[in-house]
């Protein structure tokens, strides 16, 4: 299950920052501020994109790099939230 939500986030940076499906293109960890594939406007819409299809409400004190600044992190805080539900 994880690995299936990892590809899925990964999956729609690449193909909505990068504008690429070649997986080589993002690595797991790259910070996503740190390389410039988003400003605080992308974030926004990966906020959205992590409550509208992966269902999971991000609170306004969650929204730190920790937790959303790569597609390792942002999976991490999904599951975990998932498992706090």
């Amino acid at each position: 299950m994880a690995d299936d939500l990892r590809e899925q986030i990964r999956a729609f940076i690449l193909e909505n920052y990068l504008f690429t499906s070649d997986p080589d293109a993002l690595g797991l960890d790259d910070s996503l501020l740190g390389r410039g594939i988003v400003d605080s406007t992308g974030m926004l819409e990966i906020i959205f994109f992590i409550e509208e299809q992966l269902g999971v409400k991000v609170k306004d004190e969650e929204m730190i790099p920790d937790n959303l600044d790569s597609v390792n992190k942002i999976t991490n805080f999904v599951l975990s939230k998932r498992q706090a539900a």
